[in-house]
């Protein structure tokens, strides 16, 4: 980060931008609140929003049905601090001075609801750690 009094940006990356980095993104507005921006793209976004990934974040009270999938730009890789890519490869461009990190996580498409649910759980819980680490940073 450029300046203490910025919040980090944190981008998560995965192919469709419709499950997991979704739900990363969610878990981190939930549990950042204000402390962190957090953005989402793809490589090849879907449409829409995994449902069924939609209905496991439900139940932990987290709603990311309103976003949308977005596609995945050198710019926003540039302009964010934290890279956390799911499974797109050498998709993800690559610039110094970056913290990338790459999470090995199943792809809930096509996934039944408990599959999708032991993946939300990991992704709760690498979140968790991923913000005590930007708060342990400032």
């Amino acid at each position: 980060m450029t300046s203490t009094e910025m919040k980090p940006t944190v981008l998560f990356v995965c192919v469709h931008n419709a499950g997991r980095s979704q739900m990363a993104a969610g878990f981190l507005r939930e549990l950042g609140a204000d402390r962190v921006e957090v953005r989402s793209a793809g490589s090849e976004p879907r449409d829409m929003i995994n449902p069924t990934a939609a209905e496991a974040m439900a139940e932990v009270g987290i709603d990311i049905t309103d976003q949308q999938p977005k596609i995945l730009t050198p710019d926003t890789v540039k302009t964010s601090d934290v890279v956390i890519t799911m499974g797109c490869g050498d998709a993800c461009p690559i610039f110094p001075g970056k913290r990338y990190e790459d999470w090995e996580l199943d792809d809930p498409a096509g996934q039944g609801i408990e599959t999708v649910r032991i993946i939300r759980d990991d992704i709760r819980a690498r979140t968790k750690a991923l913000l005590n680490s930007l708060e342990d940073a400032s």
